[in-house]
């Protein structure tokens, strides 16, 4: 076992090592490449062949969902038919690690044909690939971290990692924000998490409202009727506190004889509509509280929201 994990070690270290030495050398081509893509007027086609390829979807599908639209074409389908996906405002990003692969040749001539601009990643600088290309994206030589040295291990890992620094340096250019991201990721937990509060929340007609001089036995009863816990009290139409479970047992001992103001913790959490349901959570965690009362900007009540939205939501 402990040989087993001393090579694990040995190639996580090998590929970190190729990492940084790419990040101490980037190509010179990264720059020009991210303006000539932020002025595309179509898509960045991206294509490769083998592990290559594979690297490829993962790039394109990063491009893609951070604001930069994107495809891959598989190289040999594109010698058959599909070279007709790759039109003039494209831009062609092309992956081989020897710079030599075949069944690019047909693309890169299509490129050329039609004035296509093209760039290349490829661990060779002299390669056929490369020569061609407008933008050549060499990676730093750094041995494979396979042990016989030949299977693509670090090369593809230097690959994706530069696809996702161009993909990241394209996100700022564009100034891409989180409200942005969500649009391209509504399903599944990261959907969630970008949600509004106001898209998960309970609407106004459904918040337990009691008035300052409401009597705390029909205040329970609103508490009750409601199910979410909590009873907001409106001053002037306005949130001027909320009673809890928590007010409920600490004045319990003389609880029938006062009214709602008397028992509510004044100058409630409340949060906005826009609020990300990732922080509405992360506030609820930070207070130790299970409700929200939410607000416009000049502190009108709009709705409730209540961590088992969250949960019905999937962000926990």
């Amino acid at each position: 076992m402990s040989e087993t994990i001393d090579h694990a070690r040995r190639v996580l270290t090998i590929e970190a090592e190729a990492l940084q030495l790419l990040a101490n050398h980037l190509p010179d081509d990264f720059s020009s490449l991210t303006e000539a893509i932020l002025a595309c007027s179509g898509r960045v086609i991206v294509s490769g062949v083998g592990k290559s390829g594979h690297i490829g979807r993962k790039i394109s599908a990063t491009l893609a969902s951070t604001g930069t639209p994107s495809y891959f074409v598989h190289a040999t389908e594109a010698s058959h038919g599909d070279l007709g996906m790759i039109i003039e405002g494209d831009l062609c990003l092309l992956i081989s690690n020897s710079g030599e692969t075949v069944e690019l040749r047909d693309i890169v001539a299509h490129t050329r044909r039609f004035s296509i601009p093209m760039a290349a990643i490829s661990s060779k600088a002299g390669s056929t690939l490369m020569k061609a290309a407008d933008f050549a994206l060499c990676l730093p030589d750094a041995p494979e971290a396979c042990a016989i040295g030949m299977a693509p291990t670090t090369s593809t890992t230097m690959m994706i990692a530069l696809g996702d620094a161009l993909a990241v340096a394209l996100m700022k250019k564009r100034n891409f924000k989180a409200e942005n991201f969500s649009v391209f990721h509504p399903g599944g937990k990261l959907g969630a998490q970008m949600a509004s509060v106001g898209d998960l929340m309970h609407g106004r007609d459904k918040m337990p409202f009691v008035a300052p001089d409401t009597s705390m036995q029909d205040t329970l009863l609103e508490m009750t009727s409601k199910g979410f816990g909590v009873a907001v009290v409106l001053d002037n139409g306005l949130v001027s506190g909320v009673i809890s479970d928590g007010d409920l047992r600490r004045h319990m001992h003389h609880l029938m004889e006062k009214t709602a103001s008397e028992i509510a913790s004044p100058d409630p959490i409340t949060v906005k509509p826009d609020l990300f349901a990732a922080d509405a959570l992360r506030i609820m965690n930070n207070h130790k509280i299970g409700v929200l009362v939410v607000v416009d900007v000049d502190g009108m009540p709009q709705g409730i929201f209540h961590i088992q939205d969250l949960l019905r939501a999937g962000v926990v």
